[in-house]
C-alpha cells in the first residue's frame, strides 16, 4: 500500500498533476481541499474548529486506507495552520500498517505562483485566488512550514507540463529510486 504524497506551494499544480496521475495509476485522489471545503462549510479557515475538523477528516481517510491496504494520491499544501506533527501522524499510520509514504514535491517560481492564482479552475474548490491576499499572507508567516521528508522526486513545474510532470512521477514510482531532480 502507498501513498503518494504530493506537496507544494499554492498553484504549483498538486491537484492538476495529481487528477494526471490518478488517469496514469488509477490511484484515486484525494486532495487537499475535500477536507479543506468540508471543514470550511462549518468554520472560517484557520480557527481551531477548522483545523480540528480537517485533521480529523485527514486522520480519518489515512487510518481507513491503511486499514483496508487501499493506496492512493494526497495533495498538500505546507501552511502554518496546520500542526506539522499530524504529518508525522498520518505517515505513521500508513507505515504501522506496513505501507510507504512517498513524497512529491512541486515547485514553481513565485512569479508563476502569483500568475496561476487567477486561473478559474481554482474557483471551483474555494482556493485562494487573489494574488494580494497572498502576498499578505506570504508576509504574515502564513505559507511557513518545516521541512517535510526528502522527496522520491522533486518537480519544477515552471518546466513541465502537468501530463509530463504526472510521467516523472509514475515513472519514479515505478523506478523506487530516487530520480535527478528535474531530469
Amino acid at each position: 500500500m502507498q501513498v503518494i504524497f504530493i506537496h507544494g506551494p499554492a498553484a504549483s499544480g498538486k491537484h492538476t498533476i495529481g487528477s494526471q496521475l490518478s488517469r496514469l495509476t488509477g490511484l484515486p485522489l484525494f486532495h487537499n481541499h475535500l477536507a479543506v471545503d468540508t471543514a470550511l462549510s462549518l468554520f472560517e479557515f484557520g480557527t481551531q474548529e477548522f483545523k480540528n475538523l480537517r485533521a480529523s477528516i485527514w486522520r480519518a481517510t489515512f487510518q481507513e486506507a491503511a486499514r483496508s491496504s487501499r493506496s492512493f494520491i494526497f495533495t498538500f499544501h505546507p501552511e502554518a495552520s496546520v500542526e506539522p506533527a499530524l504529518i508525522t501522524e498520518l505517515v505513521d499510520l500508513i507505515e504501522a500498517t506496513g505501507g510507504t509514504v512517498l513524497f512529491v514535491e512541486l515547485v514553481c517560481g513565485h512569479e508563476t505562483t502569483l500568475e496561476r492564482l487567477g486561473n478559474a479552475s481554482r474557483e471551483k474548490f474555494r482556493k485562494l485566488t487573489d494574488a494580494n491576499l497572498y502576498r499578505r499572507l506570504e508576509e504574515q508567516g502564513a505559507f511557513r512550514f518545516p521541512p517535510l521528508p526528502n522527496p522520491l522526486v522533486r518537480i519544477d513545474t515552471d518546466l513541465l507540463t502537468p501530463e509530463a510532470a504526472a510521467n516523472r512521477i509514475a515513472q519514479a514510482i515505478e523506478d523506487g529510486r530516487m530520480t535527478p531532480v528535474n531530469r
